[in-house]
């Protein structure tokens, strides 16, 4: 049975830090905007029967199983189940994957799913896991934050300050030139933020003047590191800003909702990968989405793919060689910042948009995160 995206949608991204553009707002606040947005956008109120959810910080203000908490704000049907699921950075994705799943197995007829993370409320480690500190895990598979895989994996994979200088100054240009076209048509304006909050305009020159920023972290993850001393590249403009933000997608089987489906999902991929290398998982998903799907690259029309760090998408570049024209048409992750658990969402509504205004067929959103963790999907545009 095939599963279509009725519908997908995100919310602007806010700075997570006080004053931001969305803090005065609640994680299930932010999802109720997206549900009514989807209500609004497909005529009518959403007989669904369940909601997924993506959330990476389970605690305190986004903790007591979100994606409930979310279903009964919004108002869905008391029948609906809830799931609220963590797998870093990729959650949002693998929540619209479940649901495909789901649709695909005849165990539903229409889901929403999705993903939402305020940073603002819930910080970067703000579940304090025992994990982070143990010092019982061998150094392969101990924790090490992000930032400081980033810096190794770019060591070892020879990708270079600059290479990782021209992809931020590509993902800052792209993004502000999207502002205010089709590119945003199903982004949600949330009060009076009608743009991306996180973006930083730089250039060239100012880009290559700043310092590497994490070379402090490594002092405390010596057993991590194994002792080794890296050549710190990632400078703040290499890194995603933590952000607020949320994405939600209408999956469902046909002839749901009594309008035609965006997109149908062709196939999708989960993979787990070195938890060393950290970041590179999302390679592997996308490798088996797109034979799963029988296509190559090379058929793809436009691709969204996870600026997780500067290192992650200057390899692809490199390694892959994707048409530069199809690629994070819209800008990325690290001009417009990554709310967690809703990035893998966001990105695929990001690439309906690309796909409606490429007048484009074939999709690919890959999402990559951290300790090895990777999803992939390619859908068909409809109505090509």
């Amino acid at each position: 049975m095939n599963a279509y995206i009725y519908d997908a949608v995100r919310t602007v991204r806010g700075k997570a830090k006080p004053g931001g553009g969305l803090t005065d707002h609640s994680a299930h606040q932010l999802v109720g905007k997206l549900v009514s947005a989807i209500e609004q956008r497909r005529g009518g109120i959403l007989e669904v029967q369940g909601l997924i959810l993506g959330v990476v910080g389970q605690v305190n203000a986004q903790g007591g199983n979100l994606a409930l908490v979310s279903k009964l704000a919004a108002g869905l049907s008391d029948n609906a189940f809830a799931w609220t699921v963590n797998n870093y950075c990729v959650s949002g994705l693998t929540a619209i994957c479940q649901a495909a799943a789901q649709v695909q197995t005849g165990q539903a007829r229409g889901l929403l799913a999705g993903g939402v993370e305020m940073m603002s409320a819930v910080p970067f480690m703000g579940d304090k896991a025992d994990y982070y500190s143990d010092s019982t895990f061998p150094p392969r598979t101990s924790f090490l934050p992000v930032a400081l895989a980033a810096d190794r994996l770019a060591e070892d994979e020879q990708i270079t300050r600059e290479d990782m200088d021209a992809v931020a100054l590509r993902s800052q240009e792209l993004s502000a030139k999207a502002e205010g076209t089709a590119l945003q048509a199903s982004r949600i304006n949330v009060n009076d933020l009608t743009a991306e909050e996180c973006l930083r305009p730089v250039t060239a020159e100012q880009l290559a003047s700043l310092p590497a920023a994490f070379a402090s972290l490594a002092a405390s993850f010596t057993g991590a590191l194994e002792g080794r001393s890296i050549d710190h590249r990632h400078s703040v403009s290499h890194a995603p800003a933590m952000a607020d933000g949320a994405g939600l997608a209408l999956i469902g089987a046909e002839g749901l909702a009594g309008q035609p489906p965006r997109a149908r999902i062709l196939a999708w991929a989960e993979s787990g990968g070195d938890p060393a290398a950290s970041l590179t998982a999302g390679f592997r998903a996308m490798e088996l989405a797109l034979e799963r799907a029988g296509l190559t690259l090379d058929d793809i029309d436009r691709i969204e793919f996870m600026e997780a760090f500067a290192v992650t998408i200057a390899k692809f570049i490199r390694d892959y060689r994707p048409a530069l024209e199809r690629l994070n048409v819209g800008g990325g992750h690290l001009a417009k910042g990554h709310p967690l658990g809703a990035s893998g969402a966001i990105l695929l509504s990001a690439l309906l948009d690309a796909l409606d205004v490429g007048q484009g067929r074939y999709g690919l959103v890959v999402a990559t995160g951290a300790s090895g963790t990777g999803c992939a999907m390619v859908v068909e545009r409809l109505g090509v």
